[in-house]
C-alpha cells in the first residue's frame, strides 16, 4: 500500500500488510526521524533513496542515530537509483522475508 508524502497517518493504522517499508529520500532532509517518529517505529524496513546526494544534503550520522533510536534492528538499505547501489542487499532482504 502506498501513502504518498504523509508520514503521520499510515503509522497509526494497521492496514493488514505483511511487511511495512518506508522509502525515505535524502533530499527530504535528515530531520524526518525526529519530526515523525511514529512512522519510523512502525516499519520493518527503511529504504533511504538518492544516496548519491547524501553528503550534500544531510548529516548521515544524525539521520541514522534518529532511526536507530526509534527502531533498533530495523532493516536499513541505503539506495541509489542513479547507480543501483544498495539494491542487491534490499532484494536479498525482501526474498528472505517472502520465504518466511
Amino acid at each position: 500500500m502506498e501513502n504518498v508524502d504523509n508520514l503521520i497517518c499510515p503509522a497509526r493504522f494497521n492496514l493488514g500488510t505483511h511487511v511495512n517499508v518506508l522509502i525515505a529520500s535524502v533530499p527530504d532532509g535528515d530531520d524526518k526521524p525526529y519530526k515523525y517518529p511514529g512512522i519510523y517505529r512502525g516499519v520493518d524496513a527503511l529504504l533511504l533513496n538518492k544516496m548519491d546526494l547524501f553528503l550534500h544534503q544531510v548529516r548521515p550520522g544524525f539521520f541514522r542515530r534518529g532511526v536507530e533510536a526509534l527502531n533498533p534492528g530495523l532493516a536499513f538499505s541505503p539506495l541509489s537509483c542513479a547507480s543501483g547501489e544498495g539494491f542487491d542487499a534490499w532484494v536479498d532482504w525482501l526474498r528472505r522475508r517472502m520465504a518466511e
